[in-house]
């Protein structure tokens, strides 16, 4: 049994998945085990280097999704705490030691995000300044955000990922994290790399196509269901975010259709520029 689960789904992902796994190698925390799971029908056991801590699994399928996929990898998880990382991000060497005492003591943890272009290496963005000090996230102040963040939590707190959401997942599984918790605290050290990568499920040219889906499907579900969302004033920020993430989204099709962006990346940091000493 180890510490943290980090939960790796792939799809398509030999070109990146070893730079992910190499942030995991490169840790301070060694207590960690790393379950890869395969969305594609491929074996990614010949494109990492031999390491007791990998385990390989798969969804018997192709393309269910990241949240499908990671729910494959929760169920072999043997960690306390749940750590995602998608297959072309990376951690920063001392995220694991950074989060996993905030998570074992709140319950979750997160930190900055730095967005950066995967074909030139060039910052894009952060999450928050990098100058700004700690944050304290409320449900408010998470939905306010346009980066995907992956917390480092207690599986017991934070539960399982919502099958039919295939894009904007990280929705309803945080919001239901801060709605148990009441706040995640956030460092100011950008200890996850986000790369914003040509072909990724996320920068597809379907992507718009597939947030439109999975907006809606969280909105008909927030009516039928909940989301097992507990309070209603958290409900119904959801309800609005997403709305209005939703006309977002509308808006990046419609400049990416004109030629003027090529991400939905590039479309929010055009909107806020990145801070000079990000």
């Amino acid at each position: 049994m180890s510490a943290v689960s980090v939960i790796i789904p792939a799809f398509h992902a030999h070109a990146t998945i070893a730079r992910a796994v190499d942030s995991l190698r490169a840790q301070s925390f060694m207590d960690w085990e790393a379950i890869v799971v395969s969305d594609d029908g491929n074996d990614y056991r010949a494109a990492l280097a031999p390491d007791p801590r990998l385990r390989f699994v798969s969804t018997g399928a192709i393309g269910t999704g990241p949240a499908a996929a990671r729910n494959r990898g929760l169920d072999h998880a043997t960690g306390g705490l749940i750590a995602p990382l998608d297959a072309d991000d990376a951690f920063a060497p001392g995220r694991l030691a950074t989060l996993v005492p905030q998570a074992l003591a709140h319950g979750a943890a997160g930190s900055n995000v730095r967005v950066v272009d995967d074909a030139t290496g060039v910052l894009v963005s952060t999450l928050f300044p990098t100058d700004g000090g700690d944050v304290t996230l409320d449900a408010a102040r998470f939905l306010a955000t346009s980066v995907p963040m992956m917390f480092v939590a207690d599986r017991a707190v934070a539960g399982r990922w919502d099958d039919d959401v295939f894009l904007c997942d990280d929705l309803p599984y945080n919001i239901r994290l801060i709605d148990k918790l009441g706040h995640v605290p956030v460092t100011a050290q950008p200890l996850y790399e986000y790369r914003v990568r040509e072909g990724s499920i996320c920068h597809d040219v379907r992507s718009g196509e597939w947030a439109e889906r999975g907006y809606t499907t969280v909105l008909r579900r927030l009516r039928a269901d909940g989301l097992g969302i507990a309070s209603p004033a958290i409900s119904a920020m959801l309800e609005d975010a997403v709305a209005r993430k939703r006309d977002l989204n509308r808006a990046f099709e419609d400049a990416r259709r004109r030629g003027e962006v090529a991400n939905f990346q590039e479309f929010i940091a055009k909107r806020r520029p990145v801070a000079a000493n990000a």
